[in-house]
């Protein structure tokens, strides 16, 4: 097995618990390799820190897969790691109300790169590294005897794989079934494309941010940009809404979402636009529309960091929109899923916009992603969702 010398001074973070070891990093390796095989990671002084697999093609270089020596990665290790993501969803989601959820979250569940979803009786994955593609046969077999869904597909059609030299890939790896499936979510129902939706064909993340709608939206006029399939705005009606009007630059997303909203018997109070929602929101104000709720889900603005100044106006511009165009007493529901916007950060942007638009704001609710994507202490990337809800007087 080929060693992985880390260049002095640089294991703390790792050994804190970080998986991956980044280009730079790396002083020498030792021994031959292929792109993908496991290799042994250890500090300057050629003491052990972990074992994972390796890419030089990737600036993550190496993706820690274990932190013991004794661990070898064989059928029986990935068996062990899957078993213990999937014990842990059905601990955590008994009696949620709820057929649809992650079951492995990559780093979070000590599986770098890897992502199972979860929708009904079937299962979605995605292996967007190079070392976890290889053993994507193995992994997947031992998926289909641990769940035992009724059908799996993959979607490995992101573009982050390119940056790992992956193909883009999509198709049924169990099956074939008809795409296009239904899922409980919160006692609601909700179509979801399994081979043509965003990511794996649903957010799951925001469900108990869903949910945690209810106090806020009986008898509201309720604005959900960014609506996507409609998951926020057919709970908004669910939780008695008289009106709810949602936005997607999508025109398939809106499809769907009007299509959700039937399937829940809120065709009539549910209307769906395709619009750009910087846009929308500006014509609204225009017009001197007003809201009771606002929720604003955008997709990430931030996916490196060297974009962070222009997320950081684009999330200060829709959320003053959205302030001018609140009732006094209306609340705002504002997320960012970025992970390079820390929510500090999110909240100095929405204070900012406050001030702007001559707002003042109470701090409600500080929420983030459901427990099926668990937060990995030492690996910030894994906390990424933030979803404040407020009151804006």
């Amino acid at each position: 097995m080929a060693r992985v010398q880390l260049r002095r001074g640089e294991e703390g973070r790792i050994k804190r618990g970080h998986p991956w070891v980044y280009r730079t990093e790396i002083e020498t390796i030792y021994g031959a390799f292929e792109p993908g095989d496991i290799v042994t990671v250890e500090d300057r002084r050629g003491r052990f820190i972990g074992r994972g697999y390796i890419n030089p093609a990737s600036m993550i270089t190496v993706r820690i897969l274990t932190y013991s020596r004794d661990e070898e990665i064989d059928a029986a290790f990935w068996r062990r790691r899957l078993a213990a993501a999937w014990d842990y969803r059905r601990r955590v989601l008994a009696g949620a109300g709820t057929d649809a959820y992650r079951v492995v979250f990559g780093e979070a569940d000590f599986l770098p790169g890897l992502i199972v979803d979860k929708f009904g009786p079937y299962l979605v994955v995605q292996t967007l590294a190079l070392g976890i593609d290889r053993f994507k046969d193995n992994l997947v077999e031992i998926l289909d005897e641990l769940i035992q869904p009724t059908g799996i597909f993959e979607r490995n059609d992101a573009p982050v794989r390119k940056l790992e030299g992956l193909e883009l890939r999509s198709g049924f790896l169990k099956g074939p079934f008809d795409p296009q499936v239904v899922i409980q979510e919160n006692g609601l129902k909700f179509y979801v494309d399994l081979a043509a939706g965003q990511k794996t064909g649903y957010f799951l993340d925001q469900r108990e941010n869903r949910a945690a709608l209810q106090p806020f939206v009986k008898g509201a006029r309720v604005l959900d940009c960014f609506c996507h399939t409609g998951g926020f705005s057919v709970h908004a009606a669910h939780y008695g809404a008289r009106e709810v009007v949602g936005l997607d630059i999508s025109a398939e997303a809106i499809a769907m979402a009007r299509r959700n909203a039937v399937l829940n018997g809120y065709g009539d109070l549910c209307s769906f636009e395709e619009a750009n929602a910087f846009d929308a929101l500006r014509e609204l104000e225009r017009q001197e529309e007003r809201f009771d709720v606002v929720i604003l889900d955008p997709p990430a603005f931030v996916k490196a960091r060297k974009a962070l100044e222009g997320a950081i106006r684009g999330y200060k511009e829709i959320n003053l929109r959205a302030m001018k165009i609140l009732s006094p007493g209306g609340f705002l529901v504002t997320c960012s899923c970025s992970y390079h916007m820390p929510e500090e950060l999110f909240l100095e942007v929405i204070q900012d916009a406050a001030f702007d638009a001559r707002r003042r704001l109470r701090l409600l609710a500080r929420r983030g992603q459901a427990p099926d994507h668990p937060v990995l202490l030492g690996y910030d990337e894994s906390r990424y969702l933030k979803c404040l809800m407020l009151q804006v007087i």
